[in-house]
């Protein structure tokens, strides 16, 4: 690949580290595992309530949630919109946490960006030039996630389409490609991650709960995760999974989670990083 396409995320230029406020940062020297963890969507009041609440009691920074829905049925929960922004910005005014949200496509770029702490370019929305031109310009952090059909070259290059546009904050998130397994809904490419570690300087983000797409596998996948040295993860937890309006299989209820964050400390500590 040659300096020309390939010049701003260079593997021999220092770690970005993203600031996201208030002394929260993830990448760079930071040696941190950030957690951000939620519910697949905003679904009313006081779902997104218990989730806050129980996320600051464990000392979470970050809350994900989505409010525009990129569904694979017509029929399927498409999310709140607007009413779903509105709550996010309740919770994070009441407790303190930044926000990452998913943007479905450009129209509403603007309304995500008043929002997020964090935007984020979902699977579905990763080739989407319009969204890539216009977080590009905001200059607000942007996650983006692997489309299940990109190889780690072309996501990549995607993260290139944000930082030429002038945002430097950008990270880029593993969530599971399509395989011909049949027996798990995709592959977590942990090859994938180690080829971005070592040939970019973006931060990488793991989503063991997407990869799997069921909850009895989300904590050891997100063990094996921390394992991997990445800078953050996104982790699915819902009050109660099996009510919940979108991907109720893979998001763990509250003991769930609980146990699971528990047990990665010590895993962030054996290969010299600190879970945040």
């Amino acid at each position: 690949m040659s300096e020309v396409t390939w010049k701003h995320s260079l593997s021999h230029a220092p770690l970005r580290r993203i600031e996201l406020g208030n002394g929260l940062a993830l990448g760079g020297a930071t040696g941190h595992t950030l957690m951000m963890a939620g519910p697949c969507s905003v679904e009313s009041e006081e779902q997104i309530r218990a989730v806050a609440k129980m996320l600051v009691e464990r000392g979470v920074s970050v809350l994900r949630a989505g409010c525009f829905k990129p569904r694979t049925s017509p029929y399927s929960f498409m999310g709140l919109a607007h009413e779903g922004l509105e709550l996010l910005e309740a919770v994070r005014a009441e407790f303190g946490l930044k926000i990452i949200t998913e943007v479905r496509d450009a129209t509403q770029v603007d309304a995500v960006l008043q929002t997020a702490d964090i935007v984020q370019i979902g699977a579905k929305a990763m080739w989407d030039y319009g969204i890539l031109g216009a977080v590009g310009a905001a200059g607000k952090p942007v996650l983006v996630k692997r489309a299940f059909g990109a190889t780690v070259r072309e996501v990549a290059k995607i993260a290139e389409f944000i930082l030429s546009a002038g945002n430097e904050s950008v990270m880029v998130c593993e969530r599971g490609i399509r395989s011909f397994e049949p027996d798990t809904r995709f592959t977590l490419d942990l090859c994938g991650v180690a080829w971005l570690k070592q040939h970019t300087n973006l931060p990488v983000i793991l989503d063991p709960s997407h990869a799997l797409g069921e909850r009895y596998g989300v904590p050891d996948l997100a063990r094996a995760c921390v394992a991997m040295g990445v800078d953050g993860l996104l982790i699915e937890t819902h009050p109660c999974p099996e009510e919940a309006l979108s991907d109720s299989a893979q998001q763990l209820n509250f003991e769930e989670f609980r146990a699971m964050h528990d047990s990665l400390s010590a895993v962030a500590e054996a290969v010299g990083r600190t879970m945040i």
